[in-house]
């Protein structure tokens, strides 16, 4: 896994609870690989928006990801709310992945994430500008 950076980035992971850090962990490292894969990486910064860890490139969307103490059995990966990520991400896999309105992808504690569904929906949002104008974001 890639070390984080930006101390602050780090300190917001440290402060996870144990048994989230590892999962969270895991989409911050399919961001990563994402971003590697189709190279984009050398344009990903990783930073903090609104306290969340979040990952930001120019031909895309921002994706952030948290656990909120208000619903401590479950963390999340965000994405812009006035964008058509989350309805392509619904019509693509509403069988597989679990939403919070237009704005999230929800993980309970106990899940075991998607990894080709989420990677997938991570790519569309990194890459969003490039494809907003396409139908169905060009799938």
């Amino acid at each position: 896994m890639g070390k984080i950076k930006n101390p602050q980035v780090a300190k917001v992971f440290n402060n996870y609870p144990s048994h989230l850090r590892q999962k969270l962990m895991l989409l911050r490292q399919l961001v990563l690989d994402v971003a590697s894969e189709h190279k984009i990486s050398d344009t990903l910064e990783e930073t903090l928006k609104w306290g969340e860890p979040s990952y930001l490139t120019k031909t895309g969307s921002t994706v952030r990801i948290d656990w909120k103490s208000s619903a401590p059995e479950q963390y999340a990966m965000y994405f812009h709310c006035q964008t058509r990520l989350l309805d392509t991400f619904k019509e693509l896999y509403s069988d597989k992945l679990k939403f919070e309105g237009n704005r999230a992808i929800i993980f309970h504690q106990d899940d075991e994430i998607p990894i080709d569904e989420v990677k997938h929906c991570i790519l569309l949002s990194l890459t969003y500008h490039d494809r907003k104008h396409l139908t169905m974001l060009g799938i």
